[in-house]
């Protein structure tokens, strides 16, 4: 075969598997057109919730509370904490930080709290969308923390509550990797001069994880965990 011949082969060869690759990848997505128009950071959970709310009335100091299922469920089993108050809960099941900072500014700078509590990370800890580093989950929640500031917000920076494992997914070592990731975000605040809300010693059974009476499943919480959370938090933002 000549030079020319084998200079062919050079170029044609990769050019056919890469338009096998790309038909391959068109035909995914004809088949799942759902592919891309998937709400990864479920965008549209709380826009009817948002417009109805409104802005804040002139005095009324609101408090915006961002986070996930444990934040989430708040309003369910002590919804006493957040009636007549200017809270609102902007939790939803299952996201991690990367979620949380894509719908920052439409579910906490557009309602124009005062305050924004960020409770965040433990879904990332147990790879909910794929594996991560405590750094990067600390850098996602420093980016709302910015972003709350650069919109007059005051942040609060929350501790990741215990967990001795992960009903769901075992084996990640939460009992290990949460303590790191709070002394990353408490280190965090003291540089910074964010205000830091340790939920983790008062709720610790001390081998880092739940007390008991505290949760349902080891992660998730009991009426009296949020009662305890409630108190905490309370004395942070008053």
């Amino acid at each position: 075969m000549c030079d020319g011949d084998n200079m062919k082969d050079k170029f044609w060869k990769p050019m056919k598997a890469l338009t096998s690759i790309l038909f391959l990848f068109t035909v995914a997505l004809l088949m799942e057109p759902s592919a891309m128009a998937q709400d990864w950071a479920n965008l549209k959970r709380f826009n009817a919730e948002n417009a109805e709310l409104g802005q804040p009335s002139k005095g009324d100091s609101r408090v915006v509370f961002m986070g996930d299922s444990i934040t989430e469920g708040w309003s369910d089993s002590y919804p006493e904490f957040f009636t007549g108050k200017p809270y609102v809960n902007r939790g939803i099941s299952g996201q991690t930080t990367g979620q949380m900072l894509v719908r920052f500014r439409q579910d906490v700078i557009e309602l124009r709290p005062s305050i924004v509590v960020i409770l965040a990370g433990t879904n990332d800890i147990a790879e909910n969308q794929g594996p991560t580093t405590l750094d990067a989950i600390a850098d996602n929640i420093k980016s709302m923390v910015d972003l709350a500031a650069a919109n007059g917000i005051t942040a609060i920076v929350a501790s990741v509550l215990p967990a001795s494992e992960y009903p769901w997914r075992p084996g990640l070592g939460p009992d290990t990797k949460i303590p790191a990731l709070n002394e990353l975000l408490k280190a965090f605040a003291a540089q910074s001069g964010t205000a830091y809300l340790d939920y983790f010693s008062t709720m610790t059974d001390g081998k880092n994880g739940l007390k008991a009476a505290l949760t349902t499943d080891g992660v998730h919480l009991t009426k009296q965990g949020y009662e305890v959370m409630s108190e905490l938090v309370t004395r942070v933002i008053q």
